[in-house]
């Protein structure tokens, strides 16, 4: 469990980086985590660096979904340095289109055209994106 310290730094931060600031569920960080050991790699790239959990339907406007398993997609915060993939933060990019104040309702389109085009990763699996539209859409 977070402390009321811990929580403010987090919250801070979140603004710092223009994320809305909003109070998680106290279960968050268990839920967090035990997605990530279950999914523990970017599902754009591939890569396992700076890992974050994105919400497909945002919590801060679905707050009945934050805890929801097939509400949230694996997508890193890392900025690869190589020319074709300047600027490759897939949690900004892919997730939220550029800004953190923005959802991107096609995230999972988008993961896989990029997972198609940019890497040799092939289609995302373990997403039925129709099944999840539907479980995510009835919150």
């Amino acid at each position: 469990m977070e402390n009321t310290t811990d929580v403010k730094k987090i919250l801070k931060e979140d603004i710092k980086r223009g994320k809305p600031a909003v109070l998680r569920s106290p279960k968050w960080t268990v839920v967090r985590n035990k997605h990530i050991k279950n999914n523990p790699e970017c599902a754009a790239c591939g890569g396992n660096d700076n890992l974050q959990v994105h919400h497909l339907k945002p919590f801060h406007m679905f707050p009945e979904l934050e805890l929801e398993p097939s509400n949230l997609i694996t997508l890193c915060e890392e900025v690869i340095k190589d020319d074709d993939l300047k600027n490759d933060n897939h949690h900004l990019m892919l997730g939220h289109n550029g800004d953190f104040k923005k959802n991107n309702k096609k995230v999972l389109r988008d993961i896989n055209n990029y997972r198609l085009t940019k890497t040799t990763l092939g289609k995302l699996k373990g997403y039925d994106i129709r099944s999840v539209k539907k479980k995510v859409l009835k919150g």
